[in-house]
């Protein structure tokens, strides 16, 4: 067996483990919703639900098999040598043009499913208000942006191997951490590239939410609305900032449909995460993913041999980049993710912990299934498929533990 019949195999096996997580998610449809959460839903919205979630279910099988597709006829047919073989001999231009051909492949899929999931599915059920030159515009500078970060991280990698050797995954796994550190810190400006930003009116809940965090000895840079309801219907809210100095960002659409003390909850539970330094803990995981995707990068490219199948003459880096991106990380990423959503669920119920001392238990109830309603969340997943991929808890566990603690703080006010 070569390595391109083992690529191919390794490919169909990763693939049919997505079709059962898809499996699973449909299954999940037909559980019974928990007694705690039954009010998220009137009857008429539950069946509104379970279309929608159906339809949405179809085009993600539908880009599954497109993407697993599309992979296994540019490796079989050796599509990325061939093409790499029109930039000549020289390395560095061969591995970008793999990343290229690679990015531009995912970017065209991507856009398709994209297009029919936005302006088709969240178009019929109401929640999406992006017009047509808004989403060819979020494309381009999707694009843009995937094309940089992926053609410089081939050149690096490319870069590191031939100039150091055998210590390229040391400086690799520090230069990917430097980057994803980077790109969180640039979030709030790449978030402009595609939102509009207002500050808050003054009032009550700009008063609430400034009290909220200055108590806990955080500073309010600004409190911004973001112009969500441009895209979609759909709510949510978060805060940025390095150490003690927060920006609030709220969706209007979340100001517009929840109330002062609902968005405070939700703030006091991010609170929260700071106080608790979750972000940096989670920072740390993604050092060990980082160094995992370095070494896997090293193993790969000092087997010259490995490439030969594929039609390369030699090391191709941005080839490289494939086999660890699209199989190697894809058949570690279950166990990884198993370790690193089970420690992010923990920090989650924590941080509604928090929004219970501060005295918003019940407001963060009634902010959680609010959100729950409005972007159509699903009450009863699959207890495996929350195990594997979910970064929160269920709503419903979510509440059984916000319910617990505010029993707690009731019984120690009494005694």
């Amino acid at each position: 067996m070569n390595y391109k019949t083992l690529a191919l195999i390794l490919l169909c096996v990763i693939g049919l483990y997505k079709l059962w997580k898809l499996w699973l998610e449909k299954k999940s449809f037909s559980n019974p919703i928990p007694e705690n959460v039954r009010d998220v839903y009137d009857k008429e919205r539950y069946a509104k639900w379970r279309s929608y979630s159906a339809e949405k279910l179809r085009v993600s099988l539908c880009s599954t098999l497109g993407s697993f597709v599309m992979m296994v006829l540019l490796i079989a047919t050796n599509a990325y040598s061939a093409f790499a073989a029109l930039f000549g001999k020289n390395v560095y231009w061969c591995s970008l043009a793999v990343t290229l051909l690679s990015t531009l492949c995912d970017s065209v899929l991507a856009c398709v499913f994209g297009y029919i999931d936005d302006m088709v599915v969240e178009q019929k059920y109401g929640f999406n208000t992006m017009k047509k030159g808004t989403f060819v515009a979020d494309q381009i500078k999707q694009l843009l942006i995937s094309l940089i970060l992926s053609l410089a991280l081939t050149f690096m990698l490319c870069g590191f191997h031939q100039w150091l050797g055998a210590l390229m995954p040391v400086v690799f796994a520090g230069v990917l951490f430097v980057f994803a550190l980077m790109i969180s810190f640039l979030f709030p400006f790449l978030s402009k590239i595609f939102n509009k930003f207002t500050p808050l009116e003054d009032g009550e809940l700009k008063d609430k939410l400034t009290a909220l965090l200055s108590g806990h000895g955080f500073s309010v840079r600004a409190i911004q609305v973001m112009d969500a309801s441009r895209r979609s219907k759909k709510s949510n809210a978060y805060f940025t900032g390095l150490g003690k100095t927060k920006t609030i960002v709220l969706y209007d659409t979340l100001v517009a449909s929840s109330t002062p003390d609902e968005i405070c909850a939700v703030f006091a539970h991010e609170m929260g995460h700071g106080l608790h330094r979750d972000t940096k803990k989670m920072q740390l995981l993604n050092l060990v993913n980082v160094c995992l995707i370095a070494a896997a990068a090293y193993l790969t490219v000092c087997f010259a041999e490995l490439f030969v199948p594929f039609g390369f003459e030699s090391v191709n880096y941005g080839f490289a980049m494939i086999l660890v991106g699209s199989i190697e990380l894809e058949i570690l990423s279950p166990l990884t993710g198993l370790i690193t959503n089970a420690i992010s669920r923990r920090h989650e119920y924590r941080a509604d912990a928090q929004a219970v001392q501060e005295g918003y238990g019940a407001p963060l109830i009634s902010a959680l299934k609010t959100l729950a309603r409005e972007n159509f969340a699903n009450l009863a997943p699959s207890p495996v498929l929350v195990k594997m991929e979910y970064s929160h808890p269920t709503l419903s566990n979510r509440i059984a533990a916000i319910e617990r603690a505010m029993q707690k703080d009731q019984n120690r006010a009494a005694n």
